[in-house]
C-alpha cells in the first residue's frame, strides 16, 4: 500500500520531528516559498485583493519595494484601496503630534 502525504505527516509528528501538524505545514510552506519566490508575489497579491492584509504587509510578503508591488497590482488589474481616516482617528493623531511637539 502506498503511503500518502498525510501518512508521512503523521510519522514526522509521532517521531517528534515536529511538535504538531501545523508546525510541519508552516515549515513546508516556508520551504515552498523559499524555493519558488514568485509564489510570494502571488500570495501577497491575493491576500491584498481579499483585503486580508494591508498594502505595506503585502509588499513585505512579496519581498518587493512599494513601487514594484504597486506595479504588480497594476499588472493584475487590482486597484489600490486607500481607506479614509475617520474624524476620530484624525483627532487622536493630531493630539499625539501636538503632545510630542509640546515636549
Amino acid at each position: 500500500m502506498e503511503r500518502t502525504v498525510l501518512d508521512n505527516m503523521e510519522i514526522l509528528v509521532e517521531k517528534g520531528i515536529y511538535s504538531s501538524k501545523m508546525e510541519l505545514i508552516s515549515d513546508a510552506l516556508r520551504s515552498l516559498l523559499r524555493s519558488k519566490p514568485e509564489l510570494k508575489g502571488k500570495l501577497a497579491v491575493e491576500l491584498y485583493k481579499e483585503k486580508k492584509i494591508s498594502l505595506s504587509k503585502a509588499t513585505e510578503i512579496a519581498g518587493l519595494n512599494l513601487e514594484d508591488f504597486k506595479e504588480l497590482l497594476r499588472e493584475e488589474n487590482i486597484r489600490i484601496s486607500v481607506s479614509p481616516a475617520g474624524p476620530e482617528k484624525v483627532r487622536k493623531e493630531t493630539k499625539k503630534i501636538l503632545e510630542l511637539r509640546g515636549k
